[in-house]
């Protein structure tokens, strides 16, 4: 019964195979998004998940709490190590401090050879290890970071620095200074691991890197990479430990207006919270299974309305069928085959088009995801249950309505809308599949206006053709100055400056200011950009009041913004000039000399900080070199070559500016690239329901069409009849999608603080876009139907 049932279904799939092709496309499409989301939701489910008693493992971090609340996963470095000398809450409690961008040296034969590995390193102490499930190949975690400049290097690192020579007691050298010895070789880290530096160095040399993080006495601020964390003693809670952090604060910071509360991050929401740096949200992965979910039922309806749109070709089949003793439960299974071929051809062809697609999703995503049937147990279940899901979704109602039809009716050939399942169902669905098309055009202007706002809107400062240059390592401050004029008299450089960052850059540096002499700082952070004077012409930085700052090597004055001024309650600029400010502890002292126009110093999604410009040679990181684009060709390289012969043991590399503020926007631009992609699917599959519903139409008015051709009706007037229905349904979607996408747009542009208004004509680009569409879609069937010869429509009965 089986295989007649397989056997008939492939015959009749074979004779219409224009109406298989279409539904297997459809699901197709639909099952490979669907595989390819369910696949990165398990892979990012995953992340972190192998550690043994990972539900214990927690990372301290700390709300800050100014004028208002920021988060950040860093905490203080003496904070690891006093937790654990003073309460036995942690069974663990390990330290941990990560540097990106680092230089490593090593003999590569008789050469010396520089990489600089985006990854950087991390000071690590024994007890992180223990934390953590990363085992050793060689050496002990009880032995390899026992004395300073020892080293683990992961099984890549040492291969890549050492080839298959054995790496223990081999040495490298970091940041051009620190000379390290490998002592130990840890396994590969997994793809699904937040921890990304593959070189580990005992933490007891973190003072030689940095004398100030490597102290126990660092509590004045927090620097990004110094993490905490601790697997909690068993029946020990997160507010048994939440109770004790509130003592240091009054012991270490009891006079800072940047109140530190610290809090227990479980491990399992380390890679899913966004105010922590989290790789991806939770509602990413929740918006984007409900998008698959939604392919996959557009899918259904479509193979629906093309399945009952075929059923009046086969209503004198199925009532022989009957005839001849077919039973109800026989048409209905017969279907189910049918269904169910098409849909094994569509989860082929899913799989054809998945690994495809998988490699630009991994650019995409950054990810490392892998998709193989044969090994991945968990994607054998999801494809298994979604092939019955699909077949039965898709296969149910058209086989019950096949399965329904009386054979004397069917026979004759006068089977009325009703007994087929009608218009109204598949009216329904047509619109529901608008809507969401609507939803997804408004999504897609909103989101490209915004970027086109952030993009082309003035910042307060010129970025346009200006290059950021890093200053080499251990220099001078004569140093500096000599390669500062020696690249202003390049032909083609219009000004230079050295400074710290840009006016708007992720390198910031909070500190929280004394003011006007006052023994108590200010509630509100300050972001501090220490630049010479030269720092205004070259960012074109506008200055309202007062002066520029004079040349010098140290901080002797200061230049702030608007921002600071109005936090400060002046009502004139003038009136904060002169006033003196104390900043970095109070370290720093000098009065305001001048007033600059308020600029985004951070991405839109912020207000503008409060801001204090001024000269400390220490903290210049970078030069800023405004250029003439039209001799870019012969700037750069000559600055590289003015740059390497000063640093000849530094790896040059720059940056333009307007590409750094551009990588504000990394998410958004991923998240335009998304909605695009499923709108176009969407679309597609919204086309394909409307092809079965314009079938369906056709079928039904074909002797009316002729009738009205032989009264009189023209070409326009019949292409009426058809335009008039999609017209309605378009305008129904449209009526259900526009207040729907108004609420989800204005939810995701709270995210910014400087932000477009959403327009009317956003919501006519959907409608129009819609009607284009449908006209596109049911216009060569409509436009065929209408210039049929009525004699061909109206000679059977």
């Amino acid at each position: 019964m089986i295989r007649n049932y397989f056997k008939t279904a492939f015959r009749n799939l074979v004779r219409n195979k224009t109406y298989v092709g279409i539904n297997v496309v459809g699901l197709a499409l639909s099952i490979s998004c669907c595989i390819l989301i369910f696949t990165l939701v398990k892979y990012h489910l995953s992340f972190d998940n192998f550690h043994q008693n990972s539900d214990r493992i927690y990372r301290i971090v700390t709300e800050m709490h100014r004028d208002n609340i920021a988060y950040n996963s860093n905490v203080p470095t003496p904070l690891g190590k006093v937790f654990r000398d003073d309460y036995n809450f942690g069974e663990i409690v390990g330290r941990i401090s990560t540097f990106e961008n680092q230089i490593i040296s090593f003999k590569n034969g008789n050469d010396i050879k520089k990489i600089k590995e985006e990854s950087g390193v991390s000071f690590a102490e024994n007890e992180f290890f223990e934390i953590f499930n990363y085992p050793l190949l060689q050496g002990n975690f009880k032995t390899v970071f026992e004395k300073p400049n020892a080293a683990v290097l992961t099984e890549k690192m040492a291969s890549k620095y050492f080839g298959d020579v054995d790496p223990i007691g081999k040495q490298f050298i970091l940041d051009n200074r620190i000379t390290l010895t490998v002592t130990g070789i840890l396994k590969n880290l997994p793809e699904n691991t937040d921890l990304k530096s593959e070189i580990f160095i005992s933490y007891i040399t973190l003072k030689q890197y940095n004398d100030w993080l490597g102290s126990e006495k660092a509590w004045g601020g927090i620097q990004d990479g110094q993490e905490a964390y601790t697997r909690l003693r068993p029946n020990i809670s997160v507010a048994q430990v939440e109770r004790v952090f509130p003592a240091y604060v009054k012991k270490f910071r009891p006079t800072s207006k940047n109140v530190h509360h610290y809090k227990l991050q479980p491990l399992a929401d380390i890679h899913f919270n966004a105010q922590y740096g989290g790789a991806m949200e939770v509602l990413n992965l929740w918006i984007l299974s409900i998008i698959g979910l939604f392919l996959m039922v557009s899918a259904c309806v479509n193979f629906i309305n093309l399945s009952t749109a075929q059923a009046l070709k086969r209503s004198k089949e199925v009532g022989v069928r009957k005839v001849l003793g077919g039973q109800k439960f026989q048409l209905f299974w017969q279907f189910i085959a049918e269904t169910s071929l098409i849909v094994v051809f569509g989860i082929v062809l899913a799989f054809a088009f998945s690994y495809l697609i998988l490699p630009f999703a991994n650019d995409f995503f950054q990810s490392k995801m892998t998709i193989n049937l044969f090994t991945d147990y968990y994607l054998a279940i999801f494809i298994l249950v979604l092939g019955v899901f699909v077949t039965f979704l898709s296969g149910s109602y058209p086989g019950l309505i096949l399965a329904g039809f009386q054979p004397v009716v069917a026979l004759k050939g006068k089977l009325s809308q009703q007994s087929i399942g009608g218009f109204n169902t598949r009216r329904s669905l047509i619109v529901t599949q608008f809507a969401i098309s609507q939803i997804l055009i408004i999504g897609i202007v909103v989101i490209i206006s915004q970027m086109k706002y952030a993009k082309n809107s003035d910042l307060g400062f010129d970025k346009d053709a200006i290059l950021m240059v890093p200053i080499g390592a251990d220099t001078t401050f004569t140093k500096m100055g000599t390669l500062k004029d020696q690249i202003s008299k390049i032909a083609g450089v219009e000004k230079i400056s050295m400074c710290y960052a840009a006016p708007s850059s992720n390198e910031t540096w909070n500190n929280s200011i004394y003011f006007d002499n006052s023994t108590e700082e200010v509630n509100f952070k300050t972001s501090m950009k220490m630049a010479d004077e030269s720092y205004l012409s070259t960012f074109n930085l506008e200055l309202l009041a007062g002066r520029n700052l004079l040349s010098s090597d140290t901080v002797k004055e200061f230049i702030v913004n608007e921002a600071l001024t109005r936090k400060l309650n002046f009502t004139k600029l003038e009136q904060a000039l002169g006033k003196n400010i104390g900043a970095n502890g109070g370290n720093w002292n000098g009065p305001i000399v001048g007033i600059v126009k308020d600029f985004h110093d951070l991405s839109f999604h912020q207000n503008i900080s409060a801001v204090a410009i001024s000269t400390y040679k220490e903290d210049y990181s970078n030069f800023a070199v405004k250029i003439n684009l039209a001799n870019a060709k012969t700037v750069i390289p000559t600055i590289e070559q003015m740059w390497s012969a000063k640093f000849p043991d530094q790896i040059f590399e720059y940056q333009f500016l307007d590409e750094n503020i551009a990588k504000f926007y990394d998410t958004e631009a991923r998240f335009l690239t998304l909605i695009q992609f499923f709108s176009f699917i969407a679309i597609f599959i919204g086309c394909l329901g409307l092809y079965g519903l314009v079938s369906f139409m056709i079928i039904q008015k074909t002797k009316e069409i002729g009738i009205r051709k032989v009264l009189g009706s023209t070409i326009t007037q019949i292409l009426w009849i058809f335009g008039k229905e999609f017209s309605k349904l378009i305008l129904i979607a449209f009526v259900i999608a526009a207040p729907i996408a108004w609420y989800l747009m204005n939810l995701w542009l709270k995210d910014f603080e400087y932000q477009i208004k959403i327009s009317p004509t956003f919501f006519l680009y959907a409608i129009a876009s819609s009607f284009i569409v449908a006209g596109l879609t049911v216009g060569y069937q409509s436009i065929r139907a209408a210039l049929m010869n009525p004699v061909e429509s109206l000679k059977t009965e």
